[in-house]
């Protein structure tokens, strides 16, 4: 393993030949010209002219696409992408003339080869000119078909695109790699009942013959494919002025357009934001914000239209959450950090996703703190390294920077890795560096490679120089450090051990595997003699430092700024737990719900005993701040689910949390206090009801009844009607009640609400039909699918319902959400997450062994998912016995009080 970083290094974006034996035959029993994935780089489009024309009637379009083309060397063909699309004819426009050419199809790599039967001179400005057609995408991905309904019952059709990371190939006939950025100028025929928008904005719209329009809209910038869109549609809009001139509009269906003003107001001040941060003036004249009813992730940064899934863009104020606000935010701060994080600045390959994805997640954080401070963002980011620390733990986690080929593969870097493993390292730089000259560097690099495309090296040159700008003499060799953060799958283990005045620490990589992985580690400690937090970086296997006293504890990696978990040997967690139970609030609440996350996560890796943990997880109930709280209720409910899939109910209940009951019985059945408080409330509520606690299911039984006393029209405060519903959904008539509200509802953010009660009810025959007709997709969205099955395959009646429905509709899932997609990921981890006996793993072996390279065999999501099993069959083998023990000798300590 320790040649792996090596290879990283040594990557080439062009990757070697098929390596088949028989050279690649086109279509028509040809030889094709071309054996590699990767298009050749002897040709690069400079500028599209393209002309789609949907028909939304019967369901395909035919285009028009001229490319202008500079050669860099003398050929006689032109590679590029095209998939599932039929070609009538193909011009080259040359210097010396108009003339056909030959065209080859190989569609295992979606790849045209345009032949010429004269040379392409090198320095010579040629262009193609391709006639297309072809049917709208039957998934979520290329230029697709969505629909709604309307309040009357009728369903109405619109068209829209999404490309990202290789799917522009599927609408136009391009050189569908981020590297070769060119110029776009659309057109879209239309008929007069649509609007069409696309990136720019409209410059006008010619009548054509049969009463069809035909809407031009301005030259785009120089940017990648995957940020092209189009939509045709009956969509309204609502608009407004940034302070920097840039037009902003937010589309939706003409029914919930009501339910756009706070997005609206959101991407004003988030554009306005940005521009000032990043010192670079937004490029285009307008942002639109579109609210699309089928949407298979949840938005998409194309440059001037970002698209979005309706519940993540349409914001009710009455109906609406302050975790919906919340969301909502942090996704149009997402998008829109992207204009400049990925569409201004690109990667050069697929590899380097975290370049787009960790900048884009980590400006949520830095943006809404400023901008929104209401919001408390800070209390949510730890979640998202601790999300990120559960996949990259696992041996069959990858690189944050690491070789990819083939689109399955692309398709899998869009993970937690990328996302959120980014933003935390990114975050940990920031920290290390000091803001001001990780901001410096950040501005740098943006003005810098406007335009273009970058690796991982031009971004730590830019903050390298950032750091001696500010001081020459404290130069930090970023790329020596981050390297060993983006180059190394996982991340560290770091083991204190405290010797009077003395600090003994060591390095390993976290997890089962043996490796021989060294990390550069910027470690922050504080000491119960002082508040000052002290820094150190840890650059070999090993290292010591020295006290200028003895101290009664020591907490490294403070607010766990750093991507690492830490492990005190000796008394050091028994000092811990000490601390914990007098006075929880010396450390903050980031210290505490690190303190909770590491020490059960050294539970499973067998570095602490369970009972330790259990200890230390006794102060939760004086626990009040959210992200430890919910951290230590995230490390207790998988003990539940572990034990409800094995049918465990003695033991179960024996481990009842008492914890909760008291902080439910503080909360208030209203909505007030910080977006913080309000969230903590929600799940808080929910988790008690859920977990059967009577004054919960009194009280929201009561609601309930009320509720549907008045036909769903007795406003329910918002914060709790999680908890409301999913109480009501445990019977026939209320479950049918609310799937009746669901399917006549409007607010999209009361819809999701009642899908996911829906889903925790103990009715066996409502559960397999929510999941046949999410796939049917007309009363409930196929979009919907994955998050239905996932949270059936929490609910402990329905576990063995989601992974059944997984398998049988296998095929047809994986044809609609692609194959490598982060939603097939979601649902094979999700689905079989809390299985822990040999006899599912050999099932679920049974199952994807079963499976060829063209069904999934491959996906990376397996080796997760087998892996996972073996971790959860590892943990209760060992762990089941001192769990029970030691609710045995609790009971007998405190015998009037459950766990």
């Amino acid at each position: 393993m320790l040649v792996a970083p090596l290879l990283l290094l040594l990557f080439v974006p062009f990757p070697a030949s098929t390596g088949n034996q028989d050279p690649p035959k086109a279509t028509n029993g040809e030889l094709f010209p071309w054996d590699r994935m990767r298009l050749p780089k002897t040709v690069s489009p400079i500028h599209y002219d393209l002309t789609i024309h949907p028909n939304l009637t019967t369901f395909h379009f035919t285009g028009v696409a001229r490319i202008e083309l500079d050669v860099h060397e003398d050929t006689n063909m032109v590679v590029l992408h095209a998939k599932q699309m039929q070609i009538s004819s193909v011009l080259l426009l040359a210097p010396d003339g108009v003339r056909p050419l030959k065209v080859l199809e190989y569609p295992h790599f979606h790849q045209l080869a345009l032949l010429s039967d004269s040379v392409l001179t090198k320095g010579q400005m040629y262009e193609v000119k391709l006639e297309f057609a072809a049917n709208f995408s039957d998934s979520y991905h290329g230029f697709y078909k969505s629909s709604y309904r309307t309040r009357t019952g009728e369903v109405r059709f619109l068209a829209s695109t999404q490309f990202e990371a290789t799917f522009a190939r599927g609408a136009f006939p391009c050189f569908d790699e981020p590297a070769f950025k060119a110029k776009f100028t659309i057109r879209i025929i239309r008929e007069p009942r649509h609007i069409a928008i696309s990136n720019m904005p409209k410059v006008k719209t010619v009548e054509l013959l049969g009463g069809l329009l035909e809407d031009h809209f301005d030259t785009t910038v120089k940017m990648s494919t995957y940020l092209v869109a189009y939509i045709v549609s009956d969509f309204l809009s609502v608009s407004k002025m940034t302070q920097h001139g840039v037009k902003i509009s937010v589309y939706a269906v003409p029914e919930k357009i009501d339910q756009t003003a706070y997005a609206l107001d959101a991407a004003v001040k988030l554009l306005d934001f940005y521009d000032d941060y990043f010192d670079i003036p937004y490029p285009l004249p307008k942002q639109d914000l579109a609210a699309i009813p089928d949407f298979q992730s949840g938005a998409m940064e194309n440059w001037g239209l970002t698209t979005y899934r309706e519940t993540a863009l349409l914001f009710d104020p009455d109906r609406s959450s302050a975790s919906d606000k919340l969301a909502i935010t942090k996704v149009i701060a997402h998008e829109l950090a992207h204009q400049w994080f990925g569409n201004l600045v690109t990667m050069e390959w697929w590899n380097d996703l975290w370049l787009n994805e960790g900048f884009a997640k980590f400006m949520e954080y830095i943006s809404l703190d400023i901008t929104y401070p209401e919001l408390h963002v800070d209390d949510f980011f730890l979640g998202k390294c601790f999300e990120a620390m559960e996949v990259d733990s696992l041996s069959s986690s990858h690189p944050v920077s690491t070789p990819v080929e083939n689109p399955m593969e692309i398709q899998e870097m869009f993970d937690d890795v990328s996302y959120d493993k980014g933003a935390c390292i990114l975050n940990m730089l920031r920290d290390f560096m000091t803001p001001e000259s990780f901001e410096i560097g950040i501005i740098k690099y943006l003005k810098q490679y406007s335009y273009q495309n970058t690796v991982n090296g031009h971004l730590w040159d830019s903050l390298t120089n950032a750091t001696s700008h500010l001081d020459p003499l404290k130069e930090i060799p970023v790329v020596t450090i981050m390297d060993t953060w983006t180059l190394q799958e996982g991340f560290p283990l770091v083991t204190v051990e405290v010797r009077g005045r003395e600090i003994r620490l060591s390095q390993e990589q976290s997890g089962f595997a043996v490796s021989l992985f060294l990390w550069q580690i910027p470690l922050t400690y504080m000491t119960s003699a002082s508040e000052t937090v002290h820094r150190f970086l840890l650059k070999g296997k090993t290292d010591v430092l020295y006290l200028p006293e003895e101290v009664e504890w020591v907490k490294f990696n403070v607010n766990m700024s750093g991507y690492y978990m830490v492990h005190y040997e000796g008394e050091g967690w028994n000092s811990i737990i000490r601390l914990l139970q007098n006075d929880h609030t010396v450390l903050t609440s980031n210290d505490r719900a690190s303190l909770i996350h590491n020490v059960f996560q050294l539970v499973s890796i067998g570095k602490v005993r369970l009972d330790t943990a259990l200890e230390l997880s006794l102060y939760l109930s004086r626990e009040t701040e959210i992200m430890a709280v919910t951290q230590g209720f995230g490390e207790l409910v998988p003990l539940y689910k572990l034990m409800e899939k094995r049918d465990m109910a003695a033991l179960e209940n024996q481990m009842k949390v008492s914890e909760g009951s008291s902080d439910t019985n503080q909360q208030e059945w209203a909505d007030s206090g910080s977006v913080s408080e309000r969230v903590l409330r929600s799940y808080l509520l929910l988790f008690a009801c859920v977990r059967n606690y009577p004054p919960c299911v009194t009280k929201a039984t009561q609601l309930f009844n009320e509720w549907k006393d008045s036909d769903g029209n007795m406003s329910l405060p918002v914060d709790i009607t999680m908890a409301v519903f999913v109480v009501g959904a445990r019977t026939p008539e209320g479950w049918d009640f609310l799937f009746e509200k669901y399917s006549h509802s409007m607010q999209m953010s009361v819809k999701s609400r009642m899908k996911i009660a829906m889903t925790v009810s103990p009715l066996k025959d409502k559960l397999k039909w929510m999941m046949e007709q999410s796939l049917h997709g007309e009363v409930m969205k196929t979009q919907d699918l994955p998050d239905v099955v996932v949270s059936i395959s929490k609910n402990p009646i329905g576990y063995k319902l989601a992974w059944d429905f997984l398998r049988a509709n296998w095929r047809t899932l994986i044809k609609k959400f692609d194959l490598g997609s982060n939603t097939v990921s979601y649902m094979v981890t999700g689905v079989t997450s809390q299985y822990s006996t040999r006899e599912m793993l050999d099932e679920i072996r049974s199952f994807f062994g079963s499976l060829t390279e063209e069904t999934g065999s491959k996906m990376r999501c397996i080796q997760q998912t087998y892996e996972t099993i073996e971790d959860n069959i590892r943990w209760m083998e060992t762990n089941l016995p001192l769990l029970q023990a030691w609710l045995d000798k609790r009971r007998q300590r405190m015998p009037h009080e459950d766990l």
